[in-house]
């Protein structure tokens, strides 16, 4: 970890002349902008991925007709159908599972009073008035939601629900798009209409992650979200 940390300060010692006090926040918002670059033809291929679920779902619900009886079979029928279109169920999963590790060490980072045997110096860094190893809990109790630190979480809380009203209201859309869809025999796939039901509310759980994680890992959150939302829009237009 002490490795990450270094990497954060200088990221911080660059920024600083930019962004000054706040530099380490900025090299977090940084840093995530790099995670996302890294991870973005993951997503592309996430897209194309789902696009081409969405063309099989014809066929698996013929499937479904098919072999109605017999869940095993259905099963490797379905497996088979994806190995032949070239389409993995999975791969929408694999850039939000890429992230993980990355969040996790910020989150221990901003968590660890020592780092290798040293004082946690990252912890002394702050956006604006909070400091980044603090949680909503600590703006509460030192000012309150309208002081310096609680403006801070504030400005993030509208962040949040603003892009998560973006993802519900295009999720929705989606949604309603594949309850529509034809399939054959006219039925949708089981447990489908659940799933969109529950899908749009997703993104608003970001809120909770915000308001008990470290700031430093908030902002992770925040930055990765932000972006997940355009780039979702761009390449599922």
């Amino acid at each position: 970890m002490s490795v990450f940390a270094d990497l954060v300060q200088h990221l911080a010692d660059l920024l600083q002349p930019l962004f000054g006090a706040t530099a380490a926040a900025a090299a977090i918002i940084l840093f995530t902008a790099l995670v996302r670059l890294l991870v973005h033809p993951l997503s592309r291929a996430a897209a194309r991925g789902q696009k081409a679920r969405t063309r099989l779902q014809p066929k698996i619900a013929e499937l479904r007709n098919k072999h109605a009886k017999n869940p095993e079979k259905l099963q490797k029928a379905v497996l088979a159908l994806h190995a032949e279109e070239k389409v993995s169920p999975l791969s929408g999963c694999l850039p939000s599972l890429l992230q993980m590790p990355a969040f996790f060490l910020l989150y221990h980072l901003f968590s660890s009073t020592t780092i290798g045997g040293r004082t946690n110096e990252l912890l002394t860094h702050q956006l604006f008035t909070a400091p980044l190893g603090d949680r909503w809990t600590d703006a509460l109790g030192g000012g309150g939601l309208f002081g310096g630190a609680g403006l801070v979480y504030v400005g993030l809380f509208v962040l949040v629900a603003a892009v998560a009203a973006f993802n519900y209201r295009r999720t929705k859309a989606m949604a309603a798009a594949s309850e529509t869809a034809p399939v054959a025999g006219g039925e949708q796939v089981p447990g489908l209409g659940a799933m969109n039901k529950v899908m749009p509310f997703m993104s608003f759980f970001t809120l909770f992650t915000v308001a008990v994680v470290p700031l430093a890992a908030a902002l992770y959150v925040v930055t990765s979200t932000t972006w997940s939302a355009v780039e979702r829009a761009v390449l599922y237009r």
